[in-house]
């Protein structure tokens, strides 16, 4: 057999699309897939039967390249192939794969497009593919938008599937049998007499035989790990703190990195490093764009000769105050429309009749502030570069690395990490660009760049700040009319500008959670004004939604109490949508929705759709006389199938807390140009002691599978500030709350 015909075989890669109540299998989306990555370095008789199974003299290899966060989405890969190829954990090793555009997330349509996930109709099936064929051909290997789940769970269970046929074909021809007369378990090939054949024992036959391509997934009452209590694979080395982050990692011969950066944004005019380059461990200080970099023998060496570095920076180019930042925010209102996300009915012409109450809304900058700080370790030599970091788009971020070492892409490695957190922060490049010049300049040399907290809290690319102004009408509690405008910086145009993207235009995020609500109300419209000049922000966890909810539902309670309506109630006949209908009716039943509570006591709601999940929440809080104390808050969930119930209540209930902390305590505020705010102390999430019981149910409708990562947390400002409302009477329109509340 030529080599090419080997190679072939080796590595068929399988497409699928979408259709109306099942998958079409091994449905080529475009005519030329790309190689599988997994070739290179194949050794002699070993297989690879697509970019995410490969079987050689080490063993069994299964491919997670969606970046693990802290979501554990690289067990939840692992476990989809494993379902299909009847392993168990134990078996396998579980590696990352190369930044490759076979790893290309299609997923991410849901909210790019605004699209239902559960739609199967013939114009959105068109569309989804439509869009997989392009994210296919750029190759957008990202994590993000909720989008692994959904992106994974039918692809890795082919992988495994094909795997698994083609295993059983190689056996069948070795021992002359039919493949139907066998079976698989446990990572072998089960023959009718009850002899197993490992699957690694098959590997050098199967890599020579034609693969099997059309392969039926299983029924789920046949899954045994998908949908069922799973330990996931990282939770004993989390655990127990063997595991390795990127933060962890040693290499021979390393020396370590800080870096000190313009707080401004700007340029260095000049340093003074004397006092520096005399302090203990200290090698070297260079100049790299922005700052410098403090070379020596342990981080806390380079971190403090960092600070000792006195420097002349160049102001900031942007609105760097507090109050000329909001003011802007506030004439963008006047400015020119950047988008209208909604425009139902007449609710200008409905309004002009009369408005039943309006009012104004502001959310804060908010940092993204994972526990773990931006760190890369890197080796530049003349042949090639390694990278041992963690992003969520490492395929870009080789790009960026060449460009800035020279070397072609062919030979720049990623090797994704392990995240302790991210929140949106490893969407960016800056350690990988600081690392990469560094790196540059130091040819031969591995090198561990680690920011301070400081820094990372400096020049993190925060959640925006944001502004929203609504006039409603009702009648009987029922909403006829509502107008809601948003204003604020473009965290996607930003990002887009930080990759060479040209001006971004109409961004949907803007009214990401407003627009897409599934209310009918008779005359609804939604806008977005974007703001320039500002700081540099980014994706925050749940982008647009993460202060839509917040706008949109507390308007919601404001138009229907105005007139004598019960916020559940309304919003139940208002919903057009059966998967919304079902956790707002799921969470009222939890919560006993119009039972009394007593004196000081209020119950609040909020309901928000984001990334094709919708979330229901209620809190419970206690007026004490002494402060707020949230005592309880339920959440009902739809997100289709569960595909492993622990992790599930898990990711819900710490987007509640992320999303409850940060509307109590949390904002970035900047001055002269800077971010005031530079570590945890000035930056308080929610206290243990303040952590409410939480209660989740998932409401599965029969949707498609949907995100989790993110959904939970729009909802929860505003559940908070409508229960707070319920039990004072005290209405809040501004995070974070303590400016205005006390919490206990």
């Amino acid at each position: 057999m030529g080599k090419l015909a080997t190679a072939a075989r080796r590595t068929f890669l399988l497409g699928s699309a979408a259709i109306a109540g099942g998958v079409a299998f091994g449905v080529y989306l475009y005519n030329n897939p790309s190689p599988n990555p997994l070739i290179k370095g194949l050794g002699e008789g070993g297989v690879t039967f697509n970019p995410w199974v490969k079987i050689d003299a080490d063993g069994i290899t299964l491919i997670a390249p969606h970046t693990d966060l802290g979501q554990g989405v690289r067990s939840l890969q692992a476990m989809l192939i494993a379902e299909e190829m009847d392993l168990e954990p134990g078996q396998f090793r579980v590696e990352t794969g190369p930044p490759d555009g076979n790893y290309f997330n299609s997923a991410i349509a849901v909210e790019q497009l605004g699209l239902d996930p559960a739609d199967t109709s013939l114009k959105a099936r068109f569309t989804m593919g439509a869009y997989e064929t392009v994210a296919r051909t750029m190759g957008l290997q990202l994590t993000g938008g909720s989008t692994a789940a959904a992106d994974s769970f039918v692809k890795l269970r082919e992988a495994g599937a094909i795997a698994r046929e083609t295993l059983k074909l190689a056996a069948a021809r070795r021992e002359n049998l039919p493949p139907s007369k066998l079976r698989t378990e446990r990572g072998a090939v089960i023959l009718p007499d009850g002899k197993a054949i490992a699957y690694t024992e098959l590997a050098a036959a199967t890599a020579e035989i034609d693969p099997v391509k059309d392969v039926p997934l299983r029924d789920p009452s046949q899954w045994r790990h998908i949908g069922k209590a799973m330990q996931r694979l990282d939770i004993v080395g989390k655990s127990t703190g063997t595991l390795d982050y990127a933060i962890d990692l040693k290499r021979e011969g390393m020396v370590h990195a800080a870096v000190k950066l313009n707080p401004n944004r700007g340029a260095l005019k000049s340093f003074d490093a004397d006092a520096a380059r005399a302090m203990p461990g200290v090698t070297d200080v260079l100049e790299i764009e922005g700052g410098v970099a403090v070379i020596a023998d342990n981080s806390w060496n380079a971190m403090q000769a960092a600070d000792a570095v006195e420097c002349d920076w160049a102001k900031a180019d942007y609105l760097g105050d507090m109050d000329r930042l909001w003011d802007a925010v506030s004439k963008a209102f006047d400015g020119e429309l950047n988008s209208e996300g909604r425009n139902d009915g007449d609710a200008g012409k409905t309004l002009a009749k009369g408005v039943t109450v309006e009012g104004e809304y502001r959310i804060p900058f908010l940092a993204h502030a994972p526990l773990e700080p931006l760190s890369a370790t890197v080796l530049v030599t003349e042949d090639r570069v390694d990278m041992w970091v963690a992003n969520q788009t490492p395929i870009f971020a080789r790009s960026l690395v060449a460009g800035i070492t020279g070397h072609d892409e062919d030979n720049v490695h990623i090797h994704n990490q392990y995240s302790g957190g991210s929140f949106g922060h490893r969407l960016e490049f800056e350690n990988v660009r600081r690392a990469a010049e560094i790196g540059t300049q130091l040819r031969g040399k591995p090198v561990k760049l680690t920011y301070s907290r400081e820094e990372d809290f400096a020049h993190d690319f925060p959640r925006p700040m944001a502004m929203s102004r609504f006039r409603a009408s009702s009648a009987k509690g029922r909403i006829e009319a509502l107008d809601i405008a948003v204003s604020g910086p473009s965290a996607i145009g930003s990002q887009m500008s930080r990759v060479g993207s040209p001006p971004m235009g109409a961004d949907p995020q803007m009214h990401a959670g407003i627009s897409n609500a599934p209310y009918a109300i008779p005359n609804m419209r939604a806008r977005g004004y974007v703001v320039d000049n500002v700081p540099q922000t980014s994706s925050w966890r749940s982008v647009g939604a993460s202060g839509n909810g917040f706008f949109l539902e507390c308007a919601l309670d404001e138009a229907i109490l105005a007139t004598g309506g019960d916020p559940l109630r309304e919003r139940l006949r208002l919903c057009n949508s059966p998967h919304a209908k079902a956790v707002l009716e799921a969470v009222g039943e939890m919560s006993a929705w119009g039972s009394e509570l007593g004196d000081g006591r209020g119950r609040g709601i909020g309901f928000v759709s984001s990334f094709g999940t919708e979330v229901a929440e209620v809190a419970e809080v206690t007026d004490t006389g002494d402060g707020i104390r949230i005592d309880k808050v339920y959440v009902a969930v739809n997100v289709g199938p569960v595909l492993d119930p622990i992790n599930f209540d898990n990711l819900v209930k710490g987007g509640v807390i992320w999303g409850l902390g940060h509307a109590m305590n949390c904002e970035i505020t900047y001055r002269d140009g800077a971010a005031e705010q530079t570590n945890f102390h000035a930056y308080e999430g929610m206290r243990m002691a303040q952590c409410p019981d939480i209660v989740v149910r998932a409401v599965d409708t029969g949707k498609h599978v949907t995100g989790i990562g993110e959904p939970p947390v729009p909802p929860a400002p505003a559940a908070l500030a409508n229960a707070i409302f319920a039990a004072t009477g005290q209405r809040l329109r501004e995070m974070p709350f303590t400016k205005f509340v006390q919490f206990v």
